[in-house]
């Protein structure tokens, strides 16, 4: 398998939209300058490259007459050789996590691995999938918060809340969605951004300042996101149903630097808005479905 082929396979570039997850964890949990605060993000990246080759061998016979251009269909990557890159990378990233935040963290990153297989492997064509993919996101926050993953449940509720609204959404990609389940995500959207624009508590709340840039972010992360939300709702075909679910997919940065800042730490929010026009095109190669 050429290395062009395992980028493909993972997509490579559109894991820049996970690390904020974990590092508003560290962040809730006053552990972002500790020695676990990028080793945990790195993996959650595992975990997350991880799901994406596994989604891929899970979908393959579906790919093979609807995206035959995707590396297994196409024969760049044998289902064997998916599935291998999968369990190799969801035990390094376990190992990771073990390494750097202990039992804890090395137990909510083994519930996150079993999160991710279970939604490619049973959950993705069931009505429990939003569920599912909203508590990979929730996990995904806690394994952030290595030793301490009560302190990071706001970051992590305000994350799985808006991922449940777009995957819900994303189901009507391709053939339109409801009003009703518009509505929904659009609830789901505005409850992540009040979550994380309200004054933060426990180890590392932010001062005045950084509660403001908490709402300006958050209030930023609402307009975008429920914009394209509203034009769903009151159009439901497939298309609006489309770019709200992009929209809703790079609407995470807004609201992972948030989170971020009301936690105290706005030169990493910062860093990760500036971030954004990357991790949203790389966002693009995401798929809910």
């Amino acid at each position: 398998m050429r290395a062009r082929d395992l980028a493909r396979l993972v997509r490579l570039p559109a894991a820049l939209s996970v690390p904020g997850d974990t590092l508003a964890g560290a962040a809730a949990a006053g552990g972002l300058r500790g020695p676990g605060a990028w080793a945990l993000p790195t993996a959650s990246v595992c975990l997350y490259w991880a799901g994406m080759a596994l989604n891929d061998y899970a979908d393959r016979e579906v790919d093979a007459v609807e995206r035959p251009e995707r590396p297994i269909p196409s024969g760049a990557v044998l289902p064997g050789e998916a599935l291998a890159v999968a369990s190799g990378l969801t035990v390094t990233g376990v190992g990771l996590a073990a390494a750097a935040g202990g039992r804890r963290a090395a137990g909510v990153a083994t519930a996150l691995a079993a999160t991710v297989w279970g939604y490619d492997l049973l959950l993705k064509q069931t009505p429990l999938a939003p569920l599912g993919m909203a508590a990979a996101r929730g996990l995904d926050v806690l394994l952030g918060a290595g030793a301490r993953p009560a302190d990071a449940g706001r970051p992590a509720l305000a994350l799985a809340v808006h991922t449940l609204g777009v995957t819900a959404l994303s189901r009507g990609e391709v053939h339109g969605t409801r009003p009703s389940v518009a509505a929904g995500s659009l609830l789901c959207t505005l409850a992540g951004a009040a979550l994380a624009a309200a004054p933060a508590r426990g180890r590392a709340p932010g001062g005045a300042a950084e509660r403001v840039l908490a709402g300006a972010l958050a209030g930023l992360f609402a307009v975008r996101v429920g914009s394209a939300q509203v034009r769903a709702l009151v159009e439901p075909e497939a298309r609006n149903a489309r770019a709200a679910t992009g929209e809703g997919i790079r609407g995470m940065i807004p609201l992972q630097a948030a989170l971020l800042a009301g936690h105290g730490a706005p030169g990493t929010a910062c860093a990760l808005v500036l971030g954004a026009p990357v991790a949203a095109r790389a966002s693009e190669a995401v798929s809910f479905t």
